[in-house]
C-alpha cells in the first residue's frame, strides 16, 4: 500500500508535468482566441473537451493552466525552502533566546495565511499578479519548511557522531553542511511536496479571485469563476478545471506521503 501511494502520487504528478510541458512547444488552438461562432460546445473533434462561454478551447486552456501552476509551485516552495530550511537549522543550533525568536517570528508569519498575504500585497502594488501569488505562497510557506527542519535538526544534533565532531573543534558551520543537511534532506524533499501540492491549491483560490495572473492568461482557478455563470446549464466547464486541480493536489500530496513512509526509518516495515 505504501509503494501504491507513492506510484499513484507520481503518475498524477506526471502527468501535471506532461502537460505543462506540452503546453511549452503545442496547444490544438490559441488558448486566448474569442470564437462566438464555436461557443458552449461539448467535448469532441477538434474540441476534445469543448469551449467555454466565449468558445475558447479548454483542453488548451487546460494545457496552459498547468504550466502556470507549476510555475507558481516551483518559485513559492524555492521560496519556502531558501527561507525556511536555514531559519530552521539556525534556530535549532541556538538553544538561547536568538532560536527562540526565531520560532516566534516564524509563528506570527504562520498567522498570516497565503490568500491574506496576497491580498496584503495586490493592496500595496495596486493589483495582482503572478509575482504577487508566488511571493505570497512563498512567504506563507516558510514556516512549515522552518518548524519542520528545525525538529529534524535536533535530532541529528543530538548524536554522538556530531558531539564528537563538535569536540574535534569543527564550527557549526560545517556541521550544518557536512552532518545536518544530509540527514535532513528526505524530510524536507517529503515538505516540499506537500507545500507543491498546497501552492497549487493556493494559485486556484487567488486566480479564483483575480489575485494572481492577469485576466488573458488561463489558469484553471479563472476557468472556475468564468464557469460560474454555467454551472445550470453546461456544469463541464466547472468540471474539467476541478478535476485538473484535484488530480495536481492529489498527486502531490500522496507523493509526499509516499516519500515520507520511503525515507522514514521508523516506518520501515519488518521483514
Amino acid at each position: 500500500m505504501r509503494r501504491l501511494s507513492l506510484y499513484a502520487g507520481a503518475a498524477l504528478v506526471g502527468l501535471v508535468l506532461l502537460l505543462a510541458v506540452v503546453s511549452l512547444f503545442w496547444t490544438p488552438f490559441d488558448p486566448t482566441h474569442v470564437d462566438p461562432a464555436a461557443r458552449l460546445l461539448g467535448p469532441g473533434w477538434p474540441h476534445l473537451l469543448g469551449t467555454d462561454g466565449l468558445g475558447q478551447d479548454i483542453f488548451s486552456r487546460i494545457l496552459v493552466g498547468a504550466r502556470v501552476c507549476i510555475q507558481v509551485g516551483v518559485i513559492a516552495v524555492a521560496i519556502g525552502c531558501v527561507i525556511g530550511v536555514p531559519l530552521g537549522m539556525a534556530a535549532a543550533a541556538s538553544r538561547s533566546w536568538p532560536g527562540q525568536l526565531i520560532m516566534r517570528a516564524a509563528d506570527i508569519v504562520y498567522a498570516f495565511p497565503a490568500l491574506l498575504l496576497a491580498i496584503l500585497l495586490a493592496a500595496a502594488k495596486g493589483g495582482g499578479s503572478i509575482l504577487t501569488a508566488m511571493t505570497a505562497i512563498g512567504i506563507a510557506s516558510v514556516p512549515a519548511f522552518a518548524r519542520i527542519v528545525r525538529g529534524s535538526a535536533l535530532q541529528v544534533l543530538s548524536q554522538d557522531y556530531v558531539l564528537a565532531a563538535r569536540a574535534s573543534g569543527i564550527g557549526p558551520v560545517r556541521i550544518a553542511v557536512t552532518h545536518v543537511a544530509p540527514n535532513i534532506a528526505p524530510v524536507v524533499l517529503v515538505q516540499a511536496s506537500v507545500s507543491f501540492g498546497l501552492a497549487i491549491l493556493a494559485e486556484a483560490a487567488l486566480s479564483y479571485l483575480g489575485l494572481s495572473a492577469p485576466p488573458a492568461t488561463p489558469t484553471w482557478g479563472r476557468m472556475l469563476f468564468e464557469s460560474q455563470q454555467y454551472i445550470f446549464s453546461n456544469p463541464s466547464l466547472a468540471l474539467w478545471p476541478g478535476v485538473f486541480i484535484a488530480a495536481a493536489v492529489l498527486g502531490f500530496n500522496l507523493l509526499g506521503d509516499g516519500l515520507r513512509d520511503r525515507f522514514d526509518p521508523t516506518l520501515v516495515e519488518v521483514r
